[in-house]
Order: C-alpha cells, then sequence, then structure tokens
C-alpha cells in the first residue's frame, strides 16, 4: 500500500493563518499598526524573510496595507459592508433609525448574553475602563466624547462575546452606530432625568456581565434599547405637537 507523502506547510503559511486569526479575533483591529519586523519575527520566533512573505500575502489579500517608511497596518476597509451611500439614506430616513434600534435589539442582547457568559477577567477589566471613561464625560456632560464613550463600551461588550463574526458586524457597524448614538443624544440628552436614566441603564448592564448573569445582561440590554426607543417616540410627538403650534402661530390672524 502506497502512502502519500505529507506536505510540510510553509513558514509563511503557518505565520499568515495567525496573523489571520490575530484579526478575527480582534486582537489586531482595524488600522491598528503590526509591529516593526524586527519585533515580530521575534515574537513568532522565525526568520524575517518568512515573516516578509506573510505579509506580503496578506497585503495581496487585502488584510493589512504597507506603507512606504510607515510600517504595516492592518486595513481599515475590513467589514466595510456599510458604504457612505447607505449611510446618508440611513441619516436622511427617520423611519430607518428605529429599524436600526431594533436590529440593535437583536445583536446587543446577543452581546451583552455570550460576554456574560464567556467573558475572561481582561475582558471584563476592559468592560469596566470603558464605562468609567463614558461615566468620566457624562459627569463632565462632554456630550462629543460621550458619543465615542457610549460606542466604545457596546464594542468592548461585542469583544468580550468571543464569537469573531458578531464582533466584526458589530465593529462594521461602528460608523453607522457612532451617528445613531450621537443622532439619540441630541434628541433626548437635554433632557435631566431621560439621560440619568440612560447611564445607569449602562452602569446595569455592565454589572450583569461583571457577575456572568446572562439572562439579566441580555434583559438589561433590552430594557435599555427599548426605552431609548420610547425616549424617541416621545420626542418625536412633541416635535410633531410644536411644529403643529408653530403653523397655528403663523396662520392666526394679527
Amino acid at each position: 500500500m502506497a502512502y502519500q507523502r505529507v506536505k510540510q506547510p510553509k513558514i509563511s503559511d503557518v505565520i499568515m493563518g495567525q496573523l489571520e486569526e490575530m484579526v478575527l479575533e480582534g486582537t489586531l483591529k482595524p488600522g491598528q499598526r503590526l509591529p516593526s519586523e524586527r519585533e515580530l519575527a521575534k515574537q513568532f520566533d522565525v526568520s524575517r524573510p518568512s515573516l516578509r512573505e506573510a505579509v506580503q500575502k496578506l497585503s495581496a489579500k487585502g488584510v493589512l496595507i504597507s506603507r512606504q517608511g510607515g510600517g504595516t497596518y492592518v486595513s481599515e476597509d475590513l467589514g466595510g459592508a456599510f458604504s457612505d451611500p447607505l449611510l446618508e439614506l440611513f441619516k436622511t430616513h427617520p423611519e430607518a433609525q428605529y429599524d436600526l434600534l431594533e436590529f440593535r435589539h437583536a445583536l446587543e442582547g446577543v452581546s451583552a448574553y455570550y460576554a456574560a457568559l464567556r467573558s475572561t477577567a481582561a475582558d471584563k477589566e476592559n468592560i469596566r475602563a470603558r464605562y468609567n471613561a463614558l461615566q468620566e464625560h457624562h459627569e463632565n456632560k462632554a456630550f462629543d466624547k460621550e458619543v465615542y464613550a457610549d460606542v466604545d463600551f457596546h464594542l468592548a461588550i461585542a469583544e468580550a462575546t468571543h464569537n469573531m463574526v458578531l464582533l466584526h458586524m458589530m465593529r462594521a457597524l461602528f460608523t453607522l452606530l457612532r451617528q445613531h448614538v450621537w443622532d439619540n443624544l441630541q434628541d433626548i440628552y437635554p433632557k435631566p432625568e431621560i439621560r440619568g436614566k440612560i447611564h445607569q441603564q449602562h452602569y446595569v448592564l455592565m454589572e450583569a456581565i461583571l457577575e456572568g448573569d446572562p439572562d439579566r445582561a441580555s434583559q438589561a440590554a433590552h430594557d435599555h434599547l427599548a426605552y431609548v426607543e420610547d425616549a424617541l417616540l416621545q420626542q418625536g410627538k412633541e416635535d410633531t405637537r410644536l411644529k403643529r403650534a408653530l403653523r397655528r402661530a403663523d396662520l392666526t390672524p394679527r
């Protein structure tokens, strides 16, 4: 019986596979600069020519981008499923905001559930750090910074799921989510009671994840988004009433 010879994988292919895994699991993020060639070769315990070949292959795939004299970066286009024209349509059609909230219900409920179930000590530390940044901007009423911190908090939860698809779906939505959160803040944050309630909901969500309670975490995510949706609907009704009153005022004889 003839046996087929087992082919040994090329070192560069092994390195490429490990780098791809680091991108998929979120260790290497879109736009992040890789360590120098010397440092990476030392970390992987391989020769620099083998490492260089792996980087070239990933660059050809569009995963990495090498800049002349400026190092090698993870492509910022990874997960760019939402093009600028589509983002513009979402922003200019108010009904899409509620569709997005509905989508976030599904996505973030699952994220919270698995983050509570799977998060490591390092994940929990990261979530708490993101919440603390959110807390600081909330107290200082730095709304612009609070928007970024809000999105970072939710993305930290997605990272803690250890689900590559879920993480990259959230990352692909990053620009859209940031705009969406900003739109929400502009509409409802001027009201202190609403703003305080939303911030408290972030705390409840974090605590459920840190305590490892997946059902409570999922419910906290749903409660948070349901409250935001209701607040936006109420604000929309108030805006409609205000516009109607202004129209009446314009029509009243003077």
